[in-house]
């Protein structure tokens, strides 16, 4: 290979196909991540709950899932919702890019589903009994004491997931759903250049992975700085009524 012409290719390569770079493999990967991470928290929030159920059976189940979703290679289970799953439920008429983003949602969920139940448990206890103290049911101290305290907990994780999945998303390109890595895979065909085209889409996943890395950094930081934990602090004596 002659490096003298390979910042000449980027340029080139760059001026023909920034359209399928940006305006196709970005939206695609944005629009994956953002559908995966979306619904695997909504999905993940209930795993959760069921987690922590009273109902051992229940628990079982819930465990085995996210064992099972853990444990096993996340192109496997692309494999599996793409390839069996629809012959499984053809009543089920979802397109490609659905069932790719079903997989990539249901295996956020039980990495999400930790999080959130960490991030719950996390809340002290005494937070539940005073809520109960002062007539709420379970479910509405959950929803209103707990649940809100737990989120600042939970928001600097859920950032790492979203970064995670958005670099796991990749895999889709083994399907060519027109992801970032899908386009690369079309432009290397047509120019016959094999590593302008991975510089290129390296860069572009650098520019959207380091702003939010620091982004999910500060928010920790400024998470566990000494005036938010007084802040926190302040709200806790608050509830179990305390002086302050």
């Amino acid at each position: 290979m002659d490096f003298s012409l390979f910042i000449p290719n980027m340029i080139k390569i760059w001026g023909k196909y920034w359209q399928l770079f940006l305006l196709t493999g970005l939206k695609n990967t944005l629009l994956l991540t953002c559908i995966s991470v979306a619904l695997g928290t909504l999905l993940g929030t209930v795993i959760a709950m069921l987690k922590m159920s009273k109902f051992k059976p229940i628990r079982f189940l819930v465990t085995l899932y996210i064992e099972v979703l853990r444990g096993t290679p996340i192109l496997l289970q692309l494999y599996v919702f793409y390839f069996v799953l629809p012959n499984v439920f053809t009543f089920l008429k979802l397109s490609q890019f659905m069932w790719v983003s079903i997989a990539l949602c249901v295996n956020s969920s039980a990495y999400v589903s930790e999080v959130i139940r960490s991030g719950i448990q996390a809340v002290d206890k005494g937070q539940m009994e005073a809520a109960r103290s002062l007539g709420m049911s379970e479910k509405q101290a959950m929803m209103k004491i707990i649940l809100p305290q737990a989120v600042r907990n939970i928001l600097p994780a859920l950032g790492n997931e979203f970064i995670m999945m958005l670099k796991e998303t990749s895999l889709a390109s083994t399907f060519f759903l027109g992801d970032l890595m899908t386009s690369y895979s079309i432009v290397k065909g047509a120019s016959y250049l094999t590593l302008e085209p991975m510089t290129i889409i390296a860069i572009i996943y650098l520019c959207l992975t380091y702003p939010l890395s620091k982004i999910v950094e500060r928010f920790e930081k400024k998470m566990a700085s000494p005036n938010s934990y007084k802040k926190h602090n302040r709200k806790r004596k608050l509830m179990s009524g305390g002086k302050i």
